[in-house]
């Protein structure tokens, strides 16, 4: 009983000490969060990069100008597209109409920043600078989902060879592997969308933490219904690092737009409309790579802390384990051996089963 005391004892004053460090860590993490958040707010509201834009005043162009060039960029390719479906129809009805008749392809639709001032609240943002205007993400980007075929449908499923992503693939950062495979029948009857590598994927609903989720595809996929593909082309393509990194930082407020009953949900409107700080893609450029940058400090120094937490488990198991092998506290020759204890213990059993007996033959 001695040794078992200071047994205790001893585990008592380390486990202590290990407790006292693993807050000293959950404080240290807690920090990191807090400046990773401080970080990316002050990025998108032009604070980064108040030195670049003052020490670079030449390369601070209007934002404005990059939204009229991607503006006048769609106008072309819709003209092309155009031209391009005249000459389907014109096949099309050459050939008798035979199959279906092509679509004509919708006009493109960009919002003016003038527009967005008097329709939207950004109050939880500061003024932006000068040169820097709001645009949406429609402004920038095709927003698009997909499906799930029917499961009962052996044949869209059986032998598939293209990829297809659910939401739950979002959790990671970049999605390299499909969560399944469909056949091209699915892809066909579901009017599903093949998205190339490189859309940002954004998690409409989900289980726990995954709705908001943005992940970049690094694979050419279809997507289910649960999932909105940011489709950039031409020089849309430059913001998206800039973009991925926004959806990042608007984590939490993407995830305040959820409407619903027991599990929220985002839709295409809600991410279409999504307003966001743009700036020239000089200085997109600048933001991204500083923000790459201490976010892969950030990521190391977050990883060092979850090694921090793991060792501290280790120990833990390992002053049990020394414990209960008798080598974290030395013996005292003169404490009662176990077995002695053991005997005693016996014999206290033996009197409390004996007093029991007589109890129950005298109420008898």
């Amino acid at each position: 009983l001695n040794e078992q005391r200071r047994i205790v004892a001893k585990i008592e004053e380390l486990f202590s000490e290990i407790d006292k460090g693993v807050e000293s860590l959950k404080t240290a993490k807690a920090q990191l969060q807090v400046y990773r958040q401080a970080l990316l707010k002050h990025a998108f509201e032009g604070k980064l990069t108040a030195q670049w834009r003052a020490d670079n005043p030449d390369k601070v162009v209007p934002a404005a100008e990059l939204l009229r060039s991607i503006e006048q960029a769609r106008e072309e390719r819709y003209q092309q597209q155009l031209t391009d479906w005249q000459t389907a129809i014109e096949k099309w009805e050459f050939n008798g109409k035979e199959g279906k008749k092509p679509s004509k392809p919708s006009k493109p639709i960009i919002q003016k920043s003038s527009e967005l001032s008097s329709q939207d609240n950004f109050e939880r943002y500061q003024l932006l600078p000068k040169n820097w205007t709001w645009a949406k993400i429609r402004d920038v980007a095709a927003v698009g989902t997909g499906g799930t075929p029917l499961k009962s449908r052996t044949d869209f499923y059986r032998d598939g060879t293209i990829f297809w992503v659910t939401s739950g693939a979002l959790n990671n950062e970049f999605v390299r592997v499909p969560s399944g495979l469909i056949t091209q029948a699915a892809l066909n009857e579901n009017n599903l969308k093949l998205y190339p590598s490189h859309t940002l994927l954004v998690a409409l609903y989900g289980e726990g933490k995954t709705r908001g989720k943005c992940s970049e595809l690094l694979i050419e996929a279809a997507t289910n219904q649960a999932i909105a593909a940011i489709v950039q082309s031409g020089l849309e393509e430059k913001i998206r690092p800039y973009l991925k990194l926004f959806f990042q930082m608007n984590y939490d407020n993407i995830r305040r737009k959820s409407s619903g009953g027991v599990q929220p949900n985002l839709n295409l409107g809600i991410i279409e409309n999504t307003a966001f700080p743009l700036c020239s893609l000089e200085e997109q450029s600048e933001i991204v790579n500083l923000l790459q940058s201490k976010l892969s400090i950030i990521s190391s120094l977050q990883d060092e802390l979850e090694s921090q937490f793991m060792k501290a488990e280790a120990l833990r198991q390992s002053i049990l384990k020394k414990a209960f092998s008798g080598q974290l506290v030395p013996q005292d020759s003169n404490d009662e051996p176990a077995s002695e204890l053991l005997k005693r213990i016996k014999a206290e059993k033996v009197d409390q089963e004996t007093t029991k007996k007589q109890k129950v033959r005298s109420s008898k």
